[in-house]
């Protein structure tokens, strides 16, 4: 089997609620314009049911170019010209002149003749992991869509979009990844320009993407990762973090134990390892450097009244010292060769769940609910943190579904500059499986040019 090709007996729904997605890359050319008009046509009323867009509107584009009609949207992050991104907030972070220049990633992808529909909604600043209060989620409103991409992952759910540009510097496109049952890439640290985005914490920053398929994001990531080379064969060695897994919740277990068995049958040597405490002692270094960071970007904000909780957040950074700042990352700096080897030992690439939970209810993620759990916040990004704080390449691959129908996402993660490797290991787990093609329950009458069947 090649590793990047549709495995004709795999349904579109393997879960036989009505026919999936297609991604762009199983269109045949002469049906991709077709599509892209139906994305357009179809984003206000996706906005109308789930609120995942504060913009809808298609950018002039090169019709040439390898990524030529693709549909995509942007998180509320990025420079356009003219246009001042609104970044989470009730009003513009930065009333200055409108920006003459868009953000590095939207003149690649715009340049590659991909077509932009529209700005997503994001949670305030991107500091909040659970996204509620922006985007409903597709598959149950009443679930929280993750943040703090939650509105780039909306998008790509339900159909307005094939793809979408998110960040992420703690989880923010792997949790939402899971929350909303697509596909995300976090690249290597560094390896996507950040030149017209909204900063939070610097050091931990990436822009990355979230789309229906890993082949899709194979089709956009040398795009926007124009200096890394992306070869086409997946790691020959992996290892599942054991002990992650034994620590997540039964339904998370079961899941993903499934989709380690479908990357076993692709033929990579499958190896356990523990790793659980070596990425939580992470943690601290990693929250000191995002909060310390964070206010030094936007601490002068006058926010008490606006979001009095995102005021919170930041006022933690404010009394973080540099000395405490330095420090913090020289550890993370000195940890990374022995934490990998520990973690990967001969192996090329580690797996794990993108969360230890399920995708928690709105009413105990929000801050105004009496449900409310500050625990599960911190829950949400348990495992996806280190990833930023090593500066890793991780991409979260749809691995089934909870046992109230929520879907549940794997996580791949590799070596700086393996990022190629990883989404041609994704690619081979989601041609032996559906799970990534299959729509929300809550949506029943997509157009059906968004579910053809590519050859």
């Amino acid at each position: 089997m090649s590793w990047t090709s549709q495995n004709p007996d795999v349904p579109d729904d393997p879960c036989g609620a009505g026919p999936g997605f297609t991604d762009w890359s199983g269109l045949p050319t002469p049906a991709r314009a077709e599509a892209a008009a139906t994305c357009a046509a179809w984003a206000p009323e996706v906005q109308a049911r789930f609120g995942c867009f504060v913009e809808i509107g298609t950018a002039e584009t090169d019709t040439a170019g390898p990524l030529a009609g693709l549909p995509y949207a942007a998180k509320d992050m990025f420079d356009s010209v003219g246009r001042s991104p609104g970044c989470g907030l009730p009003a513009a972070a930065d009333d200055g002149p409108a920006p003459e220049r868009a953000a590095a990633v939207l003149e690649r992808l715009d340049g590659a003749g991909a077509r932009r529909i529209g700005f997503t909604t994001m949670t305030a600043l991107a500091y909040e992991p659970s996204g509620v209060g922006r985007a409903l989620n597709p598959w149950n409103r009443d679930i929280v869509p993750g943040g703090s991409s939650s509105g780039s992952a909306v998008a790509v759910a339900a159909g307005a979009v094939f793809a979408a540009l998110g960040s992420d510097t703690a989880g923010s496109l792997r949790i939402p990844a899971q929350a909303c049952g697509v596909t995300a890439w976090k690249p290597t640290y560094g390896a996507v320009p950040v030149a017209g985005a909204m900063t939070l914490a610097p050091s931990l920053d990436t822009i990355g993407l979230l789309a229906r398929s890993a082949r899709d994001i194979q089709l956009m990531a040398p795009v926007l990762a124009a200096d890394m080379a992306f070869p086409s064969e997946p790691p020959a060695r992996v290892a599942l973090l054991s002990d992650a897994v034994e620590a997540s919740e039964a339904p998370i277990q079961a899941a993903c134990r499934e989709a380690v068995e479908a990357i076993a049958a692709c033929g990579v040597s499958l190896e356990q390892r523990q790793g659980l405490p070596a990425i939580e002692a992470l943690s601290d270094a990693l929250f000191l450097i995002l909060q310390a960071e964070a206010a030094a970007q936007h601490g002068g904000l006058a926010l008490a009244a606006r979001d009095p909780t995102l005021a919170r957040r930041l006022a933690k950074g404010l009394d973080i010292t540099p000395d405490r700042l330095v420090a913090a990352k020289a550890a993370l700096s000195g940890a990374t060769a022995p934490i990998l080897d520990s973690l990967l030992g001969e192996a090329d690439a580690l797996l794990l769940p993108v969360m230890p939970i399920r995708t928690p209810p709105v009413a105990v993620a929000d801050p105004a609910s009496p449900d409310f759990r500050a625990a599960t916040l911190y829950q949400l990004s348990a495992y996806t943190r280190f990833v930023n704080a090593l500066g890793l390449p991780a991409v979260a691959v749809p691995a089934g579904f909870d046992d109230r129908g929520m879907p549940v996402a794997l996580q791949i993660v590799g070596r700086p500059g393996t990022d190629g490797a990883l989404l041609a290991l994704a690619a081979a787990l989601q041609a032996r499986t559906g799970w990534h093609r299959q729509r929300p329950s809550n949506i029943t009458d997509f157009p059906s040019p968004l579910a053809q069947r590519g050859s």
